[in-house]
């Protein structure tokens, strides 16, 4: 199959939610700087919402400038990252209204977990459709930076409930850490190029 449709959809996607996630953001009553305090844990909230929505659209498309094929298995498993990433607007929300307490943090986490085990699962499809020799399965190799997000994740949840921003700190850190798109598939792309 093409993979030209799911990656104008993917876009689209990507697009609706940073939009809804800005149109939660509300402006203060008041015209001092003081009255953006409280508006502080939301945009907080909202600015790393918007890098990690960031960082999954450059690398999605990373990606799928070395993937050759998609499957049905492909729509669904990119499907389900899709739906694991439709979920942060609530809970950035969710977050921010609450200024950071446990169980918002938490389950910011349980959906930053969702999206990393999802992206992980599409990697795995991809790599099967194209082949364990293709330039994808070759650039990810063990896929190091996927396994520890996943860890990290999961460390974070746990750790919200003794002190939520320690959560809050370890989810910034895998942002950190996938900050850069995936050079491993650039380094590829340029070598395959020479």
């Amino acid at each position: 199959m093409n993979k030209g449709r799911l990656e104008a959809f993917s876009d689209g996607v990507f697009a609706i939610i940073i939009t809804i996630m800005v149109l939660e953001l509300r402006p203060p009553d008041g015209n001092s700087f003081e009255a953006l305090k409280p508006v502080l844990p939301k945009f907080i909230s909202y600015i790393l919402s918007f890098v990690y929505v960031a960082i999954y659209w450059n690398n999605h498309h990373h990606m799928f400038q070395v993937v050759k094929h998609v499957s049905g298995k492909v729509l669904w498993t990119n499907t389900l990252l899709l739906f694991c990433l439709s979920l942060v607007p609530f809970v950035t929300a969710w977050m921010g209204e609450n200024h950071f307490s446990a169980s918002p943090v938490a389950l910011y986490g349980v959906v930053l977990l969702m999206a990393a085990v999802a992206y992980y699962i599409l990697v795995r499809s991809l790599i099967h459709v194209d082949g364990k020799d293709s330039l994808l399965a070759t650039s990810i190799g063990g896929d190091f930076k996927g396994k520890i997000s996943i860890v990290i994740y999961a460390a974070g949840i746990l750790l919200s409930f003794v002190n939520s921003f320690i959560g809050f700190g370890l989810y910034c850190l895998v942002a950190c850490i996938w900050f850069i798109p995936d050079q491993r598939i650039e380094k590829r792309i340029k070598s395959e190029a020479k």
